[in-house]
């Protein structure tokens, strides 16, 4: 019996030891609260599922938008010349070109926006495009005709042949809010009729993407997923209302890192009623140099504010002349419409045509002026004289070649490029450096002959000159 007992006793030992073993090293879930003293606590509201009139319905939206949203084929030929000037004697002195051709194909959007086949895309999508295929959401294939193309909007129109198509109605950009949902359609990566979600992060953005200061960049900035082929695609809000064409994105790798960019469609709406109507973009010009304010600037100038736009100078016979404006002035308003900066001068002016009269705000010495200015187009600004030897104009900037040129080359006159920005020149594939010698086989000696060989006209003009290479080159300028 004793020796059962101890068993017993050892074993029942045994399990206490083991059973306190087992507590010792249970894992157990800690739970602490924290109520600082004097600080009432109490449960976070939630609203979920329940509350279904908290949350933005993109349904009827994406339902609306994804019809009305087309894929884009672009067929391009990339070409090179080569010149030969081993013997111009047997060409006359002209170099003869051998030209390369090289296809590719890109891919982007477009958005329908009437119902008997218009279609709005960005210009980087066609522009140059020897074909443009269009596919609708229901998989129809067309062959589309490029109506237009705007490079400083970065816009183009092009068309099919239907009828009674899906299309979307246009929103009014000026409304647009920060903060604001909205969707991105479009096809990345060619997945066609692509949905994404964001919202408006900024307004008026310049991002210096279209290479110009004749360029017009006030983009809506959002955080709606955009990738390649997502350009020329909508940008809608909830209610399912054309918003912008997305144009952009900012990306160390060429991909949506979170921001993406679109055009404001109410600059939309202008370069397509223009296309429609005339064919070309009917152009408004204020005749203005302007600077953008910072808080060094104004302290240097003297400036009480930072907001508006600097006038550093005044076209000659320019519509901000006429009307009274002066160097030295800061417009703060056109159209009863705030400016603060470039973006939203350009976006501004940018939905308006020449012949229209605005009323215009301007600070001067301090005293805010309103006055009235009659918008002139392109070719009715006189070109500005930025001293008695250089002149600046059609995006291009002359100056006289100086005496060690006219030796090196073989001349006796003849005026540099030696800046070239969006506009006539750049168009006809003139680059910098090119030394204009004669304009329509007529000699231009003087800043005065060439501003006047090169205004006034109908049509375009022939242009000749050379490269520094040596290189003889004509071109021809539409005017």
């Amino acid at each position: 019996m004793k020796k059962y007992v101890g068993i017993f006793l050892i074993a029942v030992m045994g399990g206490a030891v083991s059973l306190g073993l087992y507590k010792a090293f249970e894992k157990k879930t800690s739970v602490y609260y924290s109520k600082p003293e004097g600080i009432p606590a109490r449960q976070v509201a939630f609203y979920g599922p329940s509350a279904p009139g908290n949350l933005p319905d993109f349904e009827k939206a994406a339902a609306i938008s994804v019809h009305a949203v087309v894929h884009i084929k672009s067929d391009f030929q990339q070409k090179s010349l080569v010149y030969d000037d081993f013997f111009p004697l047997f060409n006359f002195g002209n170099p003869a070109p051998r030209e390369y051709i090289s296809p590719y194909t890109a891919m982007g959007s477009g958005v329908i926006v009437t119902g008997d086949g218009y279609i709005v895309t960005n210009n980087h999508v066609v522009q140059d495009a020897v074909k443009v295929t269009v596919t609708l959401n229901d998989k129809r294939v067309y062959t589309a005709t490029v109506v237009g193309t705007d490079p400083s909007t970065d816009l183009a129109l092009i068309r099919i042949d239907e009828h009674d198509l899906p299309y979307l109605v246009y929103g009014n950009s000026d409304e647009v809010k920060i903060g604001e949902w909205v969707l991105a359609v479009g096809n990345p990566f060619n997945l066609t009729s692509t949905v994404t979600a964001g919202i408006v992060s900024a307004k008026a953005r310049d991002i210096n993407i279209l290479g110009s200061k004749g360029a017009v960049e006030s983009f809506i900035q959002t955080d709606a997923a955009i990738n390649p082929g997502n350009s020329g695609g909508a940008l809608v809000n909830t209610d399912g209302e054309l918003i912008g064409i997305n144009a952009a994105i900012a990306s160390g790798t060429g991909y949506y890192t979170g921001y993406s960019f679109a055009i404001p469609v109410n600059i939309v709406k202008k370069v397509v009623e223009d296309f429609m109507k005339y064919g070309k973009i009917q152009r408004a010009f204020l005749g203005i140099a302007y600077h953008e304010i910072d808080d060094q600037f104004a302290k240097d100038k003297g400036l009480s504010s930072l907001s508006g736009v600097y006038i550093e100078e005044v076209v000659s016979g320019g519509a901000a002349e006429k009307a009274g404006i002066k160097s030295g002035d800061v417009i703060t308003s056109i159209k009863n419409k705030p400016v603060n900066g470039k973006s939203e001068l350009m976006e501004i002016v940018s939905q308006l045509s020449p012949g229209d009269v605005v009323p215009v705000s301007v600070v001067r010495d301090g005293r805010q002026i309103d006055l009235t200015v009659t918008l002139i187009t392109e070719s009715s600004k006189t070109a500005v004289a930025v001293n008695n030897n250089k002149l600046s104009m059609f995006g291009a900037t002359f100056e006289p070649i100086s005496d060690k040129e006219k030796v090196k080359y073989g001349l006796t006159y003849g005026f540099k490029i030696t800046k070239i920005e969006q506009g006539k020149f750049s168009d006809a594939g003139i680059r910098t450096g090119f030394i204009l010698v004669n304009v329509d086989r007529q000699p231009v000696t003087s800043a005065g002959q060439l501003k006047d060989a090169l205004t006034g006209k109908e049509g375009g003009v022939l242009i000749d000159g050379l490269y520094p290479n040596g290189m003889r080159a004509y071109y021809g300028l539409g005017l």
